[in-house]
């Protein structure tokens, strides 16, 4: 007889990008090797960083810190403010290699993933093999290196893939999982924040094992249902799931002004260029969409939204534009100005249900020429005439939106 699908043998490998943001910037630069790269902004910006190189790590830079704080910690350090279409775009490239070994990818964020690669092995080797080989192509293939864990479970795969970092390669035996964590800090576990670990350091726990070898029970009346949850983790046990990625529910870009504008002849140039990338976008993933919707938020930041059908579902920009045109001109408030403008494809479906009629074959190939010249080359290589004088100076991608909420662009 078989056994419970639950307590079957699984293997799971978490891969992590190292400083994906940072990296990103110096494979594209190859002149920031070696230098203190961070991102998410300038030294005396008001927000924080998204990611810092090793080099800036040094310093005490980390993700999260303020930028002014990253700024007197490192002032030699190069700031940017960040490219967000590059980094999805790299990130397509690496989820799309992770794809190629198992059908069972859970993307966490743009930089890391969890692969259940456990009915793999036929085809690709054991989960050390497996990610060799995902190491090894996302190098030669990208330009990027990952961090990649290996283990039974989710917990120590993930703690696995951290515990080395950068380009580290860490593989949990079966039936080891207590003992890979017995040694290491209890920040490391899932659910030990920084109360719980002030707390648990009244029993004297600073490492897993020790919280291990505290009686369940005595954890229960600590914390309750959360207490049994940490008695669990620090014996290496997780049986939670990798959930396959979803097919995503819209794809869109907004762009925020650097000063508000009413200004309807940018507004209308700024919406072709999004409408631009968002077909783009769906090209890339064969989807075609049924509807589009229009964001305006206003100075205030009072945030306005309205949508339309499509006459037919399409990936072409110059329906969506002229959809989106449309709203854009029956909502707008003459003389008032704007802060951000976002367009976004919905009612996604196959490109393949495309209807004959969407668009030329002559059409098509030239759209995918475009698309390939744009991956190789990026988003301003080719472009219409008309932005080439009113294209925004920046825009945010705030991508693909999966319908029910999903689950870190630096580690």
């Amino acid at each position: 007889m078989a056994p419970p699908a639950a307590l079957t043998r699984r293997t799971i490998v978490h891969a992590d990008l190292d400083a994906f943001y940072a990296s990103v910037e110096v494979l594209d630069d190859p002149s920031l090797r070696g230098k203190p790269v961070i991102v998410g902004g300038g030294p005396n910006d008001r927000g924080v960083v998204s990611a810092a190189s090793y080099e800036a790590r040094t310093f005490g830079v980390h993700s999260a810190m303020p930028l002014r704080t990253a700024g007197r910690r490192c002032p030699q350090g190069v700031f940017l403010s960040g490219r967000p279409e590059r980094y999805r775009e790299l990130s397509e490239r690496v989820m799309s290699i992770f794809g190629d070994y198992t059908p069972l990818v859970e993307p966490i964020s743009l930089d890391e993933a969890f692969l259940d690669v456990s009915d793999s092995a036929a085809a690709f080797g054991d989960g050390a093999t497996i990610a060799r080989r995902i190491k090894d192509r996302v190098r030669d293939e990208v330009g990027l290196v990952v961090s990649v864990g290996v283990a039974a479970n989710k917990l120590c795969a993930k703690v696995a893939s951290d515990l080395r970092k950068p380009d580290a390669l860490v593989v949990v035996p079966p039936g080891e999982e207590a003992a890979f964590l017995a040694p290491l800090p209890i920040r490391r576990l899932w659910g030990v924040g920084p109360q719980a670990q002030a707390a648990l350091a009244d029993y004297g726990v600073t490492v897993i094992g020790q919280l291990a070898a505290i009686p369940p029970g005595t954890l229960h009346r600590r914390f309750g249902r959360h207490g049994d949850d940490l008695a669990a983790r620090a014996e290496g046990e997780d049986r939670s799931p990798v959930h396959p990625m979803q097919a995503p529910k819209s794809v869109g870009h907004e762009h925020t002004f650097d000063t508000d504008t009413a200004d309807v002849a940018r507004l209308e140039a700024t919406l072709l260029d999004l409408a631009e990338s968002v077909a783009s976008r769906l090209r890339r993933h064969d989807l075609a969409a049924g509807s589009v919707q229009l964001k305006l938020r206003y100075e205030g930041f009072e945030t306005l939204t309205r949508q339309a059908p499509l006459p037919r579902q399409t990936r072409e920009p110059q329906p969506l534009y002229a959809a989106v045109l449309a709203l854009l001109r029956r909502t707008l408030i003459t003389g008032r100005g704007v802060r951000l403008i976002g367009l976004t494809a919905i009612n996604l479906t196959d490109a393949q249900q495309l209807t004959l009629f969407d668009s030329s074959e002559r059409t098509d190939r030239l759209t995918r020429s475009i698309d390939v010249v744009r991956d190789r080359f990026g988003e301003g290589a080719i472009t219409r005439a008309r932005l080439l004088i009113e294209r925004p100076a920046r825009r945010f991608d705030f991508g693909e939106r999966p319908e029910a909420p999903g689950s870190k662009g630096g580690a």
